[in-house]
Formats: structure tokens, sequence, C-alpha cells
């Protein structure tokens, strides 16, 4: 498996994902994460065009996809009932989808995101699970409580390798 930028061309496939991600999210318990409309496909075609999605591949099939970037999030400035592991830069995970549960895309993704910056932050929804579990297992620590731009509540964590 490797990782790749999106491009326009394969912005079918994603928005196909990421419907398949929402359907295994609800029939995880957790139908309020992303609900029936995200990520909404206006940004996951800025996330394209400005080069912050990225695929995870083998050979020519997408298995998964995720919004990377380096550099503050708004989002991740107040923390509550715990705090961050540090204060450094830091890069940041959204929106990962997996087209197949299973073959270990999410760590990939994980891998990936912590060899272009040794500081990364991401958060998941209190019914995601599976992320939870993916991301404990990989070593991310559990921080806090963040609140996304809409008021909603997200479980934060953080790795670092500094």
């Amino acid at each position: 498996m490797e990782i790749r930028k999106a491009t326009l061309a394969d912005f079918e496939t994603v928005k196909r994902i990421y419907a398949d991600a929402r359907r295994f999210m609800k029939e995880q318990g957790n139908p309020d994460q992303w609900g029936d409309r995200h990520p909404p496909v206006e940004l996951l075609r800025e996330d394209i065009e400005v080069g912050r999605l990225y695929l995870c591949v083998e050979g020519d099939e997408i298995l998964g996809s995720f919004f990377f970037q380096v550099g503050d999030d708004p989002t991740y400035r107040v923390i509550h009932n715990g705090k961050w592991l540090n204060d450094a830069p830091y890069g940041v995970i959204h929106r990962i989808a997996v087209a197949k549960q299973g073959r270990g895309v999410a760590s990939v993704c994980f891998d990936f995101a912590l060899s272009q910056c040794k500081n990364v932050k991401i958060d998941t929804h209190k019914d995601n699970i599976p992320m939870q579990r993916a991301l404990e297992k990989k070593g991310f620590s559990y921080c806090g409580i963040i609140y996304i731009a809409s008021g909603d509540e997200r479980i934060a964590y953080q790795k670092s390798i500094l």
C-alpha cells in the first residue's frame, strides 16, 4: 500500500468511498458523526484542488481517503477535560474513510502522516469505536475533548514521536 495525493480524476471514487464509510458508521452504531452528507462534495473537491486529500492505494485500487495538513487547526486550540501531549507544531488528520475494513488501511494513513510530521492530532466521535480502537492500537493517546465548528463534541487524540 502507498499514499498519494488525490486528483480530480479520483473524485467519483472518493465520493463513493465516503458514502460507503457513512453506511459503515451507521451500521456500527455511529449514525451522527457524518450523518447523510458529510463530508460535503464541495469540501472534498476543495481538498483535492489544494492538495490536502490523500489516498491509500494498492495498484490501481483506492483503499481509503483522508485529509492531511501540517499546521494549526482552530478547533484544537481549546481542549477540555485533558491536555495535549505538547504544544509543538503538528499535523492534522481529518475525514479518514476506508473502502474495505480489516486491511490495515487506517494504520498506513497514520504512518504516512507521522512520516510527514512527527506530531499528529486527530479527533473522532464518541460513538466511533472502530476509529478509537485503530488510534489506540497505533499508539495515539487520548488527550481530552474538543468542539468542532458546529459545536459538536469530539474525542481528541495525539501521537508525538519528537
